[in-house]
């Protein structure tokens, strides 16, 4: 039985820039395969560094590795933006609980994304695109602060053109001389455009709290019920193993009994991030 505490080993295979200080790293474990379900994280270990928790962004149907966007904002995150091709990394897991796709089958999906939090839905993007037939309408509406930091661009527009789902994009604000045709505003404003059934449809939801808040509340006020209401507390996470208590909210821990949880599960614990 692998012990919870040890890291396995992992190669950067690729590295690639996804965005304005935003950075996508496929690892390959050195020894078996990572299976995880769309939602989970892993923790990864930059030797000498540290170790930090990060959803997992790649395919769910590919085990031989995992694609993980990384955003530098620290100590460990510019570590690992000074790893190269061939290096090793430490992981652990995956935790947590993810998305209820199959739970969703069926019924109509709209996806509300926001800065960073495009990493967290973008494996459950993809499986539902790979298994599109098994939804009714799919709606995804992302939003960045300017269109440099945008994650996933040609993977959106992609999916825009290819009429798989139906994508609007938007920024906060377009800079002088920067070409842009899709909307200006903050992503709770394409609410109006959603043509999903608000009733029966499912949302999945994950960016900032301050965004996630005003996203629910329009939700809640289109006639999404709470129930139907599912989003990411990724940025909460901390050890992984439910022992620190960095990620406690009330009776709950995100890397335990989430970072996934339906808004009615939250509505009543007594941190009132929502």
């Amino acid at each position: 039985m692998r012990n919870p505490y040890v890291p396995i080993k992992a190669k950067v295979e690729k590295v690639w820039d996804e965005a304005r200080d935003i950075r996508t790293f496929r690892l390959r474990p050195l020894d078996g395969e990572i299976r995880f379900e769309p939602g989970q994280f892993v923790e990864v270990s930059v030797f000498g560094a540290g170790e930090i928790p990060i959803s997992i962004a790649s395919d769910p149907e590919v085990s031989e590795y995992i694609e993980l966007s990384v955003r530098r904002v620290g100590r460990v995150t510019s570590a690992m933006f000074r790893l190269k091709e061939g290096d090793l990394v430490g992981i652990r897991g995956p935790y947590g609980n993810g998305w209820p796709l199959k739970e969703s089958r069926g019924r109509d999906i709209l996806i509300v994304g926001g800065g960073c939090g495009a990493g967290a839905l973008r494996s459950a993007i993809l499986w539902i695109t790979k298994h599109r037939e098994d939804y009714g309408k799919v709606e995804i509406l992302y939003g960045a602060r300017t269109p440099a930091d945008l994650m996933y661009r040609r993977e959106f527009e992609g999916l825009r053109e290819g009429g798989t789902c139906r994508v609007l994009l938007t920024v906060d604000y377009v800079p002088e001389g920067v070409e842009w045709r899709y909307d200006v505003g903050v992503v709770t404003k394409l609410f109006k455009k959603v043509t999903v059934n608000p009733r029966e449809a499912v949302a999945f939801i994950c960016g900032p709290e301050i965004m996630m808040k005003f996203a629910v509340r329009g939700l809640v006020s289109m006639g999404f019920k709470i129930g139907n209401i599912y989003l990411s507390m990724e940025r909460r996470m901390k050890c992984g193993l439910g022992l620190c208590g960095h990620c406690q909210i009330g009776n709950k821990y995100v890397c335990q009994d989430g970072p996934v949880f339906c808004y009615e599960e939250i509505i009543p614990l007594p941190d009132k991030i929502l």
